[in-house]
């Protein structure tokens, strides 16, 4: 990433689920040394940011509001969404006219918001997913995503150039792409070290639960119920502050949200962790060296289902449907 500054930059993530917002972090961190940084936040997303930047500025902007469905494929469903998201895409264009006359922006970042471009300024779009894998449609899903992606100046693709290195495989295979493409390497809210002294493991297993409802809440109650039998010390952090049955366990132990230095040492002192295979959690791990992961992708989410075969295939993940989530000892 080539040097920034004494530039007014706003910097926004979509809210679907956490991901996009923590792998946002430490860009913020190296860009507000010598910047002023605003960040667009949402309803979903405000708690993180307020947590690690309390002294940043953040603006309110559309929520994408992606719904997911117990039964009917997420593909599927998006389908069904894609009107609403072209009008939240044209109200973030509208909203950042506004923003660059009021804060006098004079760049904007935008992670997977296709309408934060503008072409009085200068505007970023980071993303892994310049190769979508779609079920369907593949080909024309992805001359839509270049067609909005193009309307940026450049690209940065939080993961490593070399093939034999690349966390997201093909998904950020970039031959098609004709702005500047610029891999950045992982990118996590963390801080990753050296790790050179040992690290007591406290905890058998760890979920991270993250994501949309109602799935978020359908793997919650399977993974707890997988666990009825075990006698495993068990770390639970929901991802939500939703109303949660009290377990009958006093092996589980749980948070709703944990963040920065709290989440570090869940994860460290945890031996296996469980989780979605989203690509911002997968970076977290990788960073923090954990090598012991289930991964159980978001049922119809086609980017999950991906990375968890990938990383069975080259970090030596497990994998599991959701269905088929087995009972733990």
């Amino acid at each position: 990433m080539h040097a920034i500054n004494n530039k007014i930059i706003f910097i926004a993530p979509l809210d679907w689920g956490m991901g996009h917002s923590s792998r946002c972090i430490s860009i913020i961190r190296g860009l507000k040394k010598q910047n002023t940084i605003i960040i667009g936040v949402t309803t979903k997303n405000i708690k993180i940011f307020d947590s690690y930047f309390p002294e940043l500025k953040k603006v309110y902007i559309p929520s994408y509001s992606i719904n997911y469905s117990k039964k009917i494929p997420l593909w599927l469903k998006l389908i069904f969404q894609l009107p609403k998201i072209y009008f939240k895409i044209l109200e973030e264009k509208k909203q950042l006219r506004e923003l660059i006359k009021l804060y006098t922006i004079d760049l904007v970042i935008s992670d997977n918001r296709f309408g934060l471009s503008n072409k009085k300024i200068e505007s970023v779009f980071i993303t892994h997913q310049l190769n979508i894998q779609a079920p369907f449609f593949s080909n024309l899903v992805n001359i839509i995503n270049r067609k909005y992606l193009h309307q940026f100046n450049q690209v940065w693709v939080p993961d490593y150039e070399k093939l034999d290195k690349r966390l997201s495989g093909k998904l950020s295979e970039s031959s098609l792409i004709n702005i500047p493409t610029l891999f950045i390497g992982p990118q996590t809210a963390l801080i990753p070290s050296n790790f050179e002294e040992k690290i007591k493991i406290e905890y058998n297993y760890l979920i991270l639960l993250s994501g949309e409802e109602p799935q978020r809440t359908l793997l919650e109650k399977l993974l707890i119920k997988s666990f009825t039998k075990s006698n495993k010390n068990i770390v639970l952090v929901r991802g939500s502050d939703s109303k949660f049955e009290i377990i009958n366990s006093s092996k589980i132990t749980y948070f709703d949200f944990a963040f920065g230095n709290e989440l570090q040492n869940l994860i460290l002192k945890s031996d296996t962790i469980i989780c979605r295979s989203g690509y911002s959690t997968l970076m977290d791990l990788y960073l923090l060296k954990k090598n012991k992961i289930i991964l159980i992708p978001t049922p119809g989410q086609t980017e999950q289902i991906y990375l968890a075969t990938y990383w069975q295939r080259n970090f030596g993940a497990k994998t599991y449907h959701q269905n088929k989530i087995p009972l733990f000892d």
